[in-house]
C-alpha cells in the first residue's frame, strides 16, 4: 500500500504542527515535485527550508543542521529525499552537537537520551527503506560509521510514488539495486530470522519484476511497487542487518563518489560466490544452503552460477558500470585505503567468517569472471 498525496496534506494541516524544519536535496526536491506540492500545504506554517549539500551524510553538514534545528526548535522534521537527506533527519533528531561528537561517533558509544521532537520522512528514491530502519550513517573524515538505535526510527512516513517517476535513471538504477541487495544480503545474514526472510523474499517478488521497467518506463505503478519492495527490504534489513557487499561499498563511496547502490554492486557476485563456495564453514544459527536455495527459486535459476549472470544481466540493464577500469579506479594503488574503509560491523553478520586477505583477494581479481 502506498500513500497519496491528500494524506501527507492532511496530515500536515490536520496536526497541530506550528513549526516545520525541511530537511531536503535542492535537486531531488525541485525535480520530484515535492517543492511545488509543499508550498501548497504549509500556508500558516512557520517554514526553516535546508537543503543539504553533500552526496554522503558528513559530520561537519550534520552538525550544521542539529544547530538550525535547535535554534529554530520545530515541532515537526520533515526529510524530502534519499537516504543520506533522512539519514541526516534521523541522526539530528537524536543528538546534541557536543565537542566530543567526534569521538563519540567513532568509538560507536554516542549516548542517545530521546528524540527533540517528532520526524516524518518522504523517500524520493525507492532504494534504503531509511524510512523504517533503526540505523543511519554518518561518515567522519571519510570513514563511514552507524548510529544504531530504537530512536532513530521516524515516527511518520508516506510513499508517494509521483516523487519517484522523475529521478534520473541513475538515481533509480542505484537506489534500486541497493534495495535489492538488501534483501538478498537479509536472506543469508547471520541475524536474520524468520520474520526478515519473510520481508525480504516479499521484497524480491516485487523488485525482480519491476526493477528493470521502473528505470526504463517509469509510471505511477512501477514506482508504487518499487517503493514497497524498498519498504519491505528496509524491514528486513532493520532485523537481520546487511553483510560483505555492504560492508566493502562505504569506502567506494567515500573515495570515489561512486553512489551507494551502485558501491554495494560492484562486488556483490563475488562476495555471493564466495559464501556459496564456502557454505560447509557458514556460521550461522539456520541452514545457509536452504537459504540460497531459496534465492534460487525466487530467481528462477538453480545454481550460483545462474544466479550470478542474473544479478550481472540486472545491473547490466540498469547501466551499473562494475569494470573499475572504466571507473576509473586503480584497485592496486587504493586497495589499502579502500580496506581501512570497510565496516568492520557488517562483515560480523556476513555467513562466512571473511577476513582481510578474502576481501582484497576479492575485489583485487575484480574483472575476473566468477
Amino acid at each position: 500500500m502506498v500513500d497519496k498525496l491528500i494524506d501527507v496534506q492532511k496530515f500536515i494541516e490536520d496536526r497541530a504542527f506550528k513549526k516545520i524544519f525541511v530537511l531536503c536535496g535542492k535537486k531531488s526536491f525541485s525535480n520530484s515535485g515535492a517543492e511545488i506540492f509543499l508550498k501548497k500545504i504549509v500556508k500558516n506554517k512557520e517554514i526553516n527550508l535546508f537543503y543539504k549539500n553533500s552526496e554522503i551524510p558528513i559530520l561537519p553538514e550534520l552538525i550544521e543542521i542539529v544547530n538550525k534545528i535547535k535554534k529554530f526548535k520545530p515541532d515537526l522534521i520533515l526529510a524530502i529525499g534519499g537516504g543520506t537527506v533522512i539519514d541526516y533527519a534521523k541522526i539530528a533528531n537524536v543528538i546534541e552537537a557536543k565537542p566530543e561528537l567526534s569521538k563519540l561517533i567513532e568509538n560507536y558509544s554516542y549516548p542517545f537520551d530521546g528524540k527533540f521532537t517528532k520526524l516524518a520522512v518522504i523517500p524520493t528514491t525507492a532504494g534504503s527503506g531509511a524510512e523504517v530502519t533503526s540505523n543511519a550513517v554518518i561518515y567522519v573524515e571519510g570513514i563511514k560509521h552507524s548510529f544504531e538505535s530504537e530512536l532513530l526510527i521516524p515516527d511518520y512516513f508516506f510513499l508517494i510514488p509521483e516523487f519517484l517517476v522523475t529521478a534520473p535513471n541513475k538515481i533509480k538504477a542505484s537506489a534500486g539495486f541497493d534495495a535489492i541487495a538488501q534483501a538478498l544480503e537479509s536472506i543469508i545474514a547471520r541475524k536474520s530470522n524468520n520474520e526478515s526472510v519473510d520481508f525480504a523474499t516479499k521484497s524480491l517478488k516485487i523488485s525482480i519484476e519491476n526493477y528493470s521497467s521502473f528505470i526504463k518506463k517509469p509510471n505511477l505503478e512501477n514506482a508504487a511497487k518499487m517503493s514497497i519492495a524498498s519498504n519491505l527490504a528496509g524491514k528486513a534489513i532493520n532485523i537481520s542487518k546487511t553483510t560483505a557487499p555492504h560492508a566493502v561499498s562505504y569506502p567506494f563511496t567515500s573515495l570515489f563518489n561512486i553512489s551507494h547502490g551502485h558501491s554495494v554492486g560492484l562486488f556483490f557476485e563475488k562476495f555471493f560466490k564466495f559464501n556459496f563456495s564456502n557454505i560447509n564453514k557458514a556460521d550461522t544459527p539456520f541452514d545457509l544452503k536452504e537459504r540460497f536455495n531459496l534465492i534460487f527459486n525466487l530467481f528462477n535459476v538453480s545454481n550460483i552460477n545462474d544466479f550470478n549472470s542474473k544479478i550481472s544481466l540486472l545491473k547490466k540493464e540498469a547501466e551499473l558500470e562494475d569494470d573499475l577500469h572504466k571507473l576509473n579506479i586503480d584497485i592496486n594503488k587504493s586497495s589499502k585505503s579502500i580496506i581501512n574503509g570497510i565496516n568492520l560491523l557488517r562483515l560480523g553478520n556476513n555467513p562466512i567468517k571473511i577476513n582481510e586477505n578474502d576481501i582484497y583477494n576479492i575485489i583485487l581479481n575484480q574483472n575476473k569472471k566468477v
